[in-house]
């Protein structure tokens, strides 16, 4: 009974330690894009590649190095599609978007991608939660809705849907086994693609030092080692958690764009802003109802 109770509370510590760390490099993500293309020391195509490839080369190394020198990637071809779909429309958004109105708008769309996924698998959320879900929401609503203060449009719509493929990579990734060795697989398998955009993108190209040092923080730490972070917290965390938490890296990257990227925090991104983090505060509040069972299968 000891051993049980320890290992729960280890369980759940780790849980707890894998989640922050990877809400801080998601929120970093935001910052060291937005950096990189506000002064355009780089453009979107060549960002998201060095980003990936600069992940996909981190992870590898961290595999071979964890399975003393066996060198076996996992992942799949769907996931790598997905995180190629969150990353390429992500790098794009960032051109018009601010740090934090960006982030705002992704984890938002987060949100109802696995909401709806949630409640596909039969997990019905506690009524604190539904109301929390619906006020995060309707601040992301209020947020895109047109305005003098309203965020580029061709920009919220490249942001809502890298976190529709997100959302759908998040889903996913609660079944991986093996967090390491799937992210860097699915990493390595989408190379080939943000490359296929890179040679679209041709004339277009161009990277300084600068933003070059930027993707690469972003693709080896904030993404490779984040997402394996985050693979790793997906395993303690339901659905409904899961997206509820990420709700929280709007205000992180809202912060540091204040703090380091001299950006203006709007009235309109503070109500909306309000809105979200309220909603994941009630979110997080209940625990969720068992999932309904379906009839016995064959």
């Amino acid at each position: 009974m000891g051993h049980a109770i320890r290992w729960g509370v280890e369980r759940r510590a780790r849980t707890i330690a894998c989640t922050a760390f990877a809400l801080t490099a998601f929120a970093a993500n935001s910052l060291l894009c937005r950096q990189a293309l506000r002064p355009n020391a780089i453009d979107a195509a060549s960002f998201s590649a060095i980003r990936l490839v600069s992940g996909a080369a981190t992870l590898s190394i961290l595999v071979a190095v964890a399975r003393r020198g066996s060198f076996r990637l996992g992942g799949t071809w769907g996931s790598a599609a997905m995180l190629f779909l969150y990353a390429v429309p992500f790098s794009f958004a960032y051109v018009s978007l601010g740090a934090g109105t960006g982030a705002l708008i992704l984890f938002g769309a987060v949100q109802g991608t696995m909401l709806l996924a949630a409640l596909a698998s039969g997990e019905w959320p506690h009524l604190l939660q539904w109301t929390g879900l619906l006020s995060a929401l309707a601040g992301l609503v209020y947020l895109v809705l047109p305005g003098i203060t309203a965020p580029a449009p061709g920009g919220s719509a490249l942001m809502a849907a890298a976190g529709i493929a997100w959302g759908i990579y998040s889903v996913r990734g609660r079944r991986a086994a093996d967090p390491l060795g799937e992210t860097a697989g699915n990493f390595a398998r989408a190379v080939p693609l943000v490359l296929i955009v890179g040679l679209w993108e041709a004339r277009q190209l161009h990277a300084t030092s600068t933003g070059a040092l930027l993707a690469i923080a972003s693709g080896a730490v904030a993404s490779g080692i984040g997402y394996v972070a985050w693979y790793a917290a997906l395993t303690g965390l339901s659905a409904t958690r899961a997206a509820s938490v990420q709700l929280a890296v709007p205000l992180l990257a809202a912060a540091g764009g204040v703090a380091f990227l001299s950006e203006r925090v709007t009235l309109r991104l503070a109500v909306a802003s309000l809105l979200i983090l309220g909603g994941v505060a009630l979110a997080l509040a209940g625990r969720e109802r068992p999932a309904r069972r379906g009839p016995p299968t064959a």
